[in-house]
């Protein structure tokens, strides 16, 4: 009986082993050099997890064990904004120095993209000065240009279509809070816009179920729309549209939202308000929620969007994901151009 009950231990204990050997080989399988990042879509589940190991293994050295990481010496990257940003410009400036690179801020007043100067010839003329372009712009096309014709990597900042790297670290700091993302139901209550299509993008990919509720008129794109439906069936996870926050929002472990009027938007605000009366997330909509739900904003907020009691209350962790912008972005850019093997186990996922 202990020589059969010694052997099933150690069959067990071997199957645990293996299985664990097999998730981080699978995850050091993967090498995501000189990729562009447009889109969540053009990643899958294992290169996913691994930009998000990488970001917790930096954040775990640098921050946590105060090792210096030059991992970037030597390199720089440029930085188009032709829309103003605290976190995408102070994360990508902050993080890129202390992995040992040169960041450079260019607005549209310091060059000449798509006016003066085509949008293919500054995309070629940065790809010889800078290892790395982080572009934030109003059209996704103007993204997809300059990955075309650059020699280096594009990474998107914000387009009016997709906001990829806000999500990694919504992704970073739900894992950090909950322990792992599969499983987990998120609930988007708010305008269809470029963070909600990368959730849709990202979400079944790692077994994450996602509810929306917009109002009528502020659906997602419709093309974004039927690739999350494809991938929520090729996945098995659940997909569900509503009109309606509460229903949207029962039985979720995290209430997401952002802003109703975004930067272009200006002159439809008044239009806005009245039509996203009745979305705000307040502790009424968490009522209905799973007793464990948190809440999400990228900033910055508006108190028609999450009442006051929400947003600083236990449940929001909107300034620990506004700090992840920092280590994700880190570990994307680090995964774009090194080889760069994390020494932490991977996440628990």
């Amino acid at each position: 009986m202990f020589s059969l009950r010694k052997s099933f231990l150690h069959t067990l204990r071997a199957f645990h082993v293996k299985s664990f050997s097999v998730s981080a080989a699978a995850q050091n399988a993967v090498c995501l050099k000189d990729r562009n990042f447009l889109t969540l879509k053009d990643f899958n589940s294992d290169e996913i997890k691994h930009i998000l190991w990488v970001s917790a293994d930096l954040k775990k050295r640098i921050k946590h064990e105060g090792q210096f990481l030059p991992l970037l010496q030597g390199r720089s990257i440029a930085m188009i904004f032709e829309k103003r940003s605290t976190r995408t410009r102070m994360s990508t400036e902050t993080g890129f120095s202390l992995l040992g690179g040169h960041p450079c801020f260019l607005t549209p007043q310091d060059i000449h993209l798509g006016v003066n100067e085509s949008t293919t010839d500054t995309a070629r003329v940065l790809a010889g000065f800078a290892d790395i372009v982080l572009a934030r712009v109003y059209s996704h096309s103007t993204l997809e240009e300059l990955a075309n014709q650059a020699s280096v990597p594009i990474i998107n900042g914000l387009s009016d279509l997709y906001h990829p790297i806000q999500i990694l670290a919504d992704l970073l700091t739900l894992q950090e809070h909950y322990g792992s993302l599969s499983g987990l139901t998120v609930t988007w209550i708010g305008d269809g816009n470029n963070v909600l299509h990368s959730l849709m993008m990202s979400l079944a990919k790692l077994n994450v179920n996602l509810r929306v509720a917009t109002p009528k008129g502020y659906e997602p794109d419709s093309r974004v729309l039927a690739e999350a439906q494809r991938l929520s069936k090729e996945h098995g996870t659940e997909l569900f549209l509503t009109s309606d926050p509460m229903a949207a929002a029962r039985g979720a472990n995290v209430l997401v939202t952002d802003t109703w009027v975004s930067m272009g938007q200006e002159e439809e605000k008044k239009r806005r308000l009245r039509d996203f009366h009745g979305y705000q997330i307040t502790m009424e909509t968490g009522s209905v929620a799973s007793p464990d739900w948190t809440f999400l904003h990228c900033l910055p907020r508006k108190a028609e969007e999450v009442d006051d009691e929400v947003f600083y209350s236990p449940r929001s962790l909107v300034f620990p994901e506004a700090e992840n912008r920092k280590w994700t972005i880190m570990g994307l850019m680090v995964s774009l151009l090194t080889n760069y093997t994390p020494k932490s186990p991977p996440l628990k996922i």
